[in-house]
């Protein structure tokens, strides 16, 4: 497999918190990959330097390399914005518009400069079947999107996401408030979505992170653990930290 994402001894830094230490590892572009550990072992922190999110936070500060197919996103050069049409986020909570769904959609495209109603009735469409949400809602586009259920506002926002045409989506526990139901169907959907997208997810749930990633990364106190197959991982981990997280002996 290809590396999309290259991190080379990555430290950031929350005014004196040192959040990531020393992190190193190549992501895998078209597949899923997992971060999991403790709460606040740097999993989420991670996540959010691949799109700059942590810029919006005050006194951050980043040490080392983090490229994207092959430039630092963190040079001089980089415009934020076509950054983050490159790096789509789904969040913990669904976080729709306070706009129509149809609006939702069509929200990025028209950011970026697509006015003709034709193409942009044609994102929406395709966003949303990407999305498995097209025959749940083509009858009521022009209905607010807090008119639909948790799981499938959570839906709708990973079709947002991928209506400005991203390489790679960003999931933050992006099932951990849904039903199972609603979490089972995200799970099948990134599972149809990485032939085409580069997934990177953060996820409590170490039986998620079991069955739907292909590459699995154990975080600990700001340092990367270990990282192999996601199978490889949880059947044979190489470190006995790993071993005792997952057999939940700590977390």
């Amino acid at each position: 497999m290809n590396t999309i994402i290259e991190i080379d001894k990555l430290n950031l830094f929350y005014s004196d918190f040192h959040a990531l230490r020393n992190v190193s590892l190549e992501i895998p572009e078209k597949a899923i990959t997992a971060f999991i550990g403790p709460s606040g072992c740097g999993k989420s922190t991670l996540l959010r330097t691949f799109n700059r999110m942590n810029d919006m936070i005050q006194g951050t500060r980043i040490e080392g390399v983090c490229a994207i197919g092959g430039t630092d996103i963190y040079s001089d050069e980089v415009d934020v914005e076509t950054l983050r049409k490159r790096v789509g986020m789904v969040f913990q909570q669904p976080n729709p518009f306070p706009k129509s769904i149809y609006d939702n959609i069509a929200y990025g495209p028209r950011l970026h400069g697509i006015k003709d109603r034709k193409k942009l009735d044609e994102i929406v469409e395709t966003s949303l079947r990407s999305a498995a949400l097209w025959e749940e809602v083509k009858d009521h586009l022009k209905r607010s999107a807090f008119s639909i259920s948790g799981g499938q506002q959570q839906r709708l926002c990973i079709a947002r996401a991928l209506a400005v045409e991203p390489d790679i989506l960003l999931m933050d526990e992006a099932t951990s408030a849904l039903d199972p139901i609603s979490t089972l169907k995200i799970e099948e959907l990134a599972q149809e979505l990485k032939d085409r997208y580069t997934i990177v997810m953060v996820t409590h749930n170490m039986h998620q992170a079991a069955r739907v990633s292909q590459q699995t990364v154990f975080f600990l106190n700001g340092e990367v653990v270990e990282y192999s197959d996601t199978e490889q991982l949880f059947s044979n981990p190489n470190d006995q930290r790993t071993e005792d997280y997952i057999s939940g002996r700590f977390g």
